[in-house]
């Protein structure tokens, strides 16, 4: 596969994966669906369809050998990763929370050998993020201390140049006061760091061309709320003190 680890994360590129892995996106889409229905009773996905697809379609993309996943709630997320690095044939999870609910709802024949579970406050916990890191998946807790915490604290840990998502950014067409997608839209500005959601309400022709793309592609109808508030990009250079 083509080696595309510094392509800028934008419409064009996602639609480009769309189409190179439109095959192997559908039968985890499917998988997963099943797997939701099997564990609603335990489990209520978090991201929705376009954020699982796109996170998925960024590690099929780039196979990181090590991806860091911070927020496991009940393990949404954290199945769509472990699918992608099953498909790749390699790369491990090393995944972060304070609760263990992911524990019992990931699939063992997703998590056997691929996946890591540290348990904990992440502050505490920080010297066991995989300096290899190729990819970071940010959905934890939503505040804005919390955010420039990760932002001074975690983000100078790992590569530049590696892809990043964080989670609950733009369920509006701006960021909301007090909140973490505020503190990480203004970091990204004041770095010149260029950005990519999906969000209906802050990009709602991207949105679009999305879902008219997936509808050419023969994907399976978008699920959930439709909200796509996650923002993607490529984590610029840091300092230990950035």
């Amino acid at each position: 596969m083509e080696d595309r680890p510094l392509q800028l994360i934008d419409l064009g590129y996602v639609c480009e994966l769309y189409r190179e892995f439109a095959g192997e996106l559908a039968a985890v889409g499917k998988a997963q669906r099943e797997y939701a229905e099997s564990m609603k009773a335990t489990m209520t996905p978090q991201l929705d369809d376009l954020e699982a697809e796109i996170t998925y379609l960024l590690l099929r993309a780039t196979e990181p050998a090590a991806v860091m996943e911070l927020g496991t709630f009940h393990g949404w997320s954290t199945s769509w990763i472990l699918s992608a690095l099953r498909d790749n044939g390699s790369g491990h999870l090393h995944s972060f929370d304070m609760i263990d609910n992911v524990v019992r709802n990931v699939p063992h024949d997703l998590a056997e050998g691929r996946w890591t579970f540290v348990q904990g406050d992440i502050r505490n916990t920080l010297d066991q993020v995989p300096t290899d890191t190729g990819y970071l998946f940010v959905d934890a807790a939503h505040n804005s201390r919390f955010a420039r915490w990760y932002l001074h604290n975690l983000f100078p840990r790992v590569p530049s140049g590696i892809p990043v998502s964080v989670h609950d950014a733009f369920h509006f067409r701006t960021t909301l006061p007090l909140h973490e997608g505020k503190v990480v839209v203004r970091w990204l500005k004041e770095k010149d760091v260029p950005f990519f959601t999906p969000s209906r309400a802050k990009a709602r022709a991207d949105y679009d061309a999305l879902n008219k793309l997936r509808n050419e592609l023969g994907l399976a109808p978008i699920r959930g709320a439709g909200d796509n508030p996650m923002i993607y990009f490529r984590m610029p250079s840091l300092s230990a003190t950035a």
